[in-house]
Formats: C-alpha cells, structure tokens, sequence
C-alpha cells in the first residue's frame, strides 16, 4: 500500500520558519518525481517547488529565494524548508510522487502564517 504522509505544518508568524516531512512507504522513491503543491483557503492548489528523480529543482516565483525543495532517498523523505513566511503562504501543503503514469498525493499538512 503507497503512503505519503505529511508533517511539519503549524501556526507561525511572519517571517518565521517551517521545515514539512513528507515520508513516504510502497514506493521506490528515488525513481519518483517529487512536488509539494498547496492549497490556500478558497483558491485553487497551486504547485510550489518540484524535484525530480535526478535532483532538478523548479519553484513558484512566489517562493524562489524563500523555499528549498530536498529529498533523502535513503530515508525516502521529501522536504521543504520554508524561511520568511508570509500571510499568503497560508494553506494545506500537500506531498506528490509522479513517476510516468503512476501519481499519488498525500492528505496534506496545514500552514497557517499569521500574527
């Protein structure tokens, strides 16, 4: 049985920091593509930063300089560092591994980012 799960999130304030954990079981993760998408109240999801497979970094403009997207294939965890948070970085964070036609999500983790 395939399981991401996520953890990590909580209540900060802004500019503070959060690092998520999505650890994940029933699959060969370092063959997956990895993503962590998040949805803000009342919009839609919206991906944040990408790995993949071979350690190829993409991010949202909103997040470049802020967020650092890692994995562990060892340990089979994927990660994000969130540093300055702002109030619009507030959502679910959820965990996603693609690896052809292959796709599976985690439930996701809150982030709340205010004062």
């Amino acid at each position: 049985q395939v399981q991401l799960v996520e953890s990590g999130g909580g209540v900060v304030q802004p500019g503070g920091s959060l690092r998520l954990s999505c650890a994940t079981s029933g699959i060969v993760f370092a063959l997956y593509d990895m993503t962590w998408y998040r949805q803000p109240p009342g919009k839609a999801r919206e991906l944040v930063a990408r790995m993949t497979r071979r350690d190829y970094r993409t991010y949202a403009d909103s997040v470049k300089g802020r967020f650092t997207i890692s994995r562990d294939n060892d340990k089979e965890v994927l990660y994000l560092q969130m540093n300055n948070l702002k109030a619009e970085d507030t959502g679910v964070y959820y965990c996603y591994g693609n690896r052809f036609e292959q796709e599976y999500w985690g439930k996701g983790t809150q982030v709340t980012v205010s004062s």
